[in-house]
């Protein structure tokens, strides 16, 4: 175990100094050496208070438009290097949105033929995107055992069997998904802030984000508590699960990659924080950011008290441009969640309020 973890560090090492060359040169040799090297930015906005520091990682920078970038790369071209993928392979994985453009990207630029697995949560522009990039799209309607994901991964499993020289690169169990955070997103951060923070917010689906930047913090000596944002009717640490609209926060079943995984702080938003915390980034920040990274941004205001004094990161994994249609507008969030425009714009507005939301710890 420890000779694979050490051989999944080396090509992640790899990677990351192909990428940190390109950019000291800016200019990348084709579209993937584009990846990473994201905006650190102040927020001074979004907070009430002005003792807690924010930064926002705009991930949404990526040629891909999200974090999902750096792990479709990492998990393809180690994957290439090992042999375990030729130039006829057909890659096929499950994906809610990002994680499959980011592959669509990555395979297109390979020569790769693409099979993304979706059900009816996926945001039809992502969806859109994917085609745009070459992939084919499998649909999947019914739930197994009351659960979409579980449904897209018997639907995956099916055609590995059905096509020849298919490969799944697997996001929820490869170990190159944290690897690809542990050697370019916290690395980036941690280089630009000299060390010097005390939290990172980020959002958890696979969970490879937040554990490649504990792996990291934690090999570096870092005191630094890294708070994990789970959705409401996730099952992710022992969560209850339920019905969720947003995508790309959250499971409906446990990977494998998040299978004994703690944190220092785990923090559950219902799917209003995300749309409320949206809202909020756009009007004092003017940023559009997506579903997941409103609950990142409300979990910080929601702690806020308890951070006084506190260098605060927040990992914005992808952008709202692709949530227009949804938590931007009011007649989707109206009718899916059951909430007012004027009850949002309270909401938006209103001061810290403890956890009155439903938000929990």
């Amino acid at each position: 175990m420890n000779a694979l973890r050490n051989l999944t560090r080396r090509i992640g090492e790899t990677a990351y100094s192909s990428i940190t060359s390109q950019k000291s040169t800016e200019v990348a040799d084709g579209i993937l050496q584009a990846i990473g090297r994201t905006s650190l930015v102040r927020f001074r906005r979004y907070l009430d208070r002005q003792d807690v520091t924010l930064y926002a990682k705009l991930e949404s920078q990526n040629p891909g438009g999200s974090a999902k970038d750096r792990p479709a790369r990492q998990m393809l071209e180690a994957a290439i290097k090992e042999g375990e993928i030729s130039s006829n392979a057909t890659i096929i994985e499950s994906s809610s949105g990002n994680m499959g453009i980011g592959l669509a990207q990555a395979c297109r630029y390979h020569g790769l033929r693409f099979i993304c697995v979706v059900d009816p949560n996926a945001q039809p522009q992502n969806v859109a995107i994917m085609r745009a990039l070459g992939a084919e799209i499998e649909l999947v309607t019914k739930r197994v055992n009351g659960d979409f994901l579980a449904a897209r991964l018997a639907r995956v499993c099916r055609l590995l069997e059905e096509i020849p020289q298919s490969y799944w690169p697997n996001q929820y169990a490869n170990p190159q998904n944290p690897i690809a955070h542990e050697q370019g997103t916290i690395r980036e951060i941690d280089e630009l802030l000299k060390g010097e923070f005390d939290y990172l917010f980020v959002a958890t689906s696979s969970t490879g984000t937040a554990q490649g930047c504990r792996n990291y913090l934690q090999s570096r000596g870092r005191d630094v508590k890294v708070v994990a944002v789970d959705a409401m009717g996730s099952v992710l640490f022992g969560g209850t699960s339920g019905e969720r609209k947003i995508p790309g926060l959250g499971a409906g079943r446990e990977p494998k990659l998040a299978r004994g995984q703690s944190f220092s702080q785990i923090v559950r938003v219902k799917d209003v924080d995300c749309v409320v915390g949206c809202r909020r980034a756009a009007e004092r920040e003017a940023l559009l950011v997506g579903g997941s990274s409103g609950g990142v941004l409300e979990t910080v205001r929601f702690m806020q008290d308890e951070l006084a004094g506190k260098r605060c990161v927040a990992i914005l994994h992808d952008s709202g441009t692709r949530y227009l249609d949804t938590v931007f507008d009011d007649a989707w969030v109206q009718e899916t969640l059951g909430v007012s425009s004027q009850e949002i714009e309270y909401l938006k507005n209103a001061k810290a309020f403890s956890f009155a939301s439903g938000l929990t710890q």
